[in-house]
């Protein structure tokens, strides 16, 4: 991973994210809070409680403008194009779209779902990312997803055509991939002209069938040397087509980064919204996390009797405000403020630990009093974090 030279925004916005818990399938290696129903869900009465969750963190956030807003999941694309736009006109009451707001919408290119992409962008939805995560089909097998390559590919083709901005996932270090397999997977991926790829390593969750499989043998993924090699091939082939990474599994042409995600990353203010959702919330009091009950028909039970799903509402320290800049600012490309960092914990990072990593090459530090993670020290990102957070 090559770092841009990139000098992050003062304040990175306020964004929504907005979680649609529903999908066909659970795929065997996902434990996010998705969940699989054999009757489709009342989509109105929903909307009502998305909207009344909206209307009670809008009457803690006070007046904001929404710089963006992600649809994720679960699948969002199993959502009518009408749910969406209704949700979004709830948000826009809340917190006024700016005129330029990016509007992402996750979703699973199976053919019906790529149907319904021109009925998104009428909603106000300006950019997709498709859960495509492999582009052959044993692997797709293997992985559990309800798609075929070629399904795949045809809905990014649809998907191009009908919204501003694409970006679609794939995993690797998957069990027998082979470095070369993977950089000529990943030259077909470029291929569809995309601005963006999210990257992921697949990794093994506890409770997941992966991981049962993972523990009896018979599920074996590729070993360190080979793991790194795959990480090696996937920064080079990146950023030789023109879309280096700017964090540690996004890769964009520059300007086309995912600008809900680098909210994020630059640990702006966000509002999470619908069934496990977290939040960041700047309030008088200070800033506060927040985490939405995950259970979706509880949460809907108790939105409609108490107004919203709130199970956690807790101020966060300045030590634990500053260590989360830390785990996510340090995931960029472009690194953290240091003195954004000492303003916000109290304290500023020891420089015999700063020295020290610069020393073994691990991160660097800018003239703009900037820190951030070095090519060489990518693949130990979390080693590092846990070094500076001390």
């Amino acid at each position: 991973m090559r770092a841009r030279e990139v000098v992050p925004p003062l304040d990175p916005g306020f964004g929504v994210y907005v979680h649609w818990p529903f999908c066909l399938a659970k795929c065997p290696y996902c434990d996010f809070n998705s969940h699989v129903r054999h009757a489709p869900p009342d989509q109105a009465r929903f909307v009502a409680a998305f909207r009344a969750e909206i209307a009670h963190l809008r009457g803690l956030t006070g007046q904001r403008r929404t710089a963006s807003v992600f649809f994720g999941g679960g699948t969002p694309s199993l959502m009518e194009p009408s749910t969406v736009g209704a949700i979004l006109s709830a948000i826009d009451e809340a917190w006024p779209l700016d005129a330029r707001a990016e509007v992402t919408l996750e979703a699973n290119p199976t053919s019906v779902e790529a149907g319904r992409f021109r009925g998104y962008r009428a909603a106000g939805v300006n950019r997709v990312s498709l859960g495509v995560q492999a582009l052959d089909d044993a692997s797709l097998k293997a992985l559990g997803r309800m798609h075929s390559a070629a399904e795949a590919l045809a809905a990014v083709a649809v998907a191009r055509a009908a919204f501003e901005r694409v970006s679609f996932d794939l995993i690797y270090a998957r069990p027998r991939q082979t470095p070369e397999a993977w950089a000529a997977e990943l030259r077909r991926a470029v291929e569809e002209g995309c601005e963006h790829l999210s990257l992921y390593q697949l990794t093994i969750e506890d409770g997941t069938p992966f991981a049962a499989l993972h523990r009896a043998g018979k599920l074996v993924t590729p070993d360190e040397d080979v793991a790194r090699a795959l990480w090696d091939v996937t920064q080079e082939t990146t950023r030789a087509v023109g879309l280096p990474a700017y964090e540690i599994s996004n890769h964009a042409r520059p300007g086309a980064e995912s600008r809900h995600n680098l909210l994020y990353w630059r640990y702006g203010e966000y509002a999470g919204v619908g069934p496990g959702a977290h939040g960041r919330l700047d309030t008088p009091e200070g800033r506060r996390a927040t985490v939405i009950q995950r259970a979706p028909e509880g949460w809907l039970e108790t939105v409609e009797r108490a107004g919203h799903g709130i199970v956690l509402d807790e101020t966060l320290s300045r030590a634990e405000q500053g260590d989360e800049l830390l785990l996510m600012g340090l995931r960029l490309g472009e690194g953290i403020s240091l003195e954004r960092f000492a303003r916000l914990s109290g304290r500023e990072i020891a420089a015999a630990r700063i020295a020290a990593l610069v020393s073994e090459g691990l991160v660097e530090e800018l003239s703009d009093q900037r820190l951030r993670v070095t090519p060489l020290g990518f693949p130990v990102l979390d080693a590092i974090v846990a070094d500076l957070a001390a």
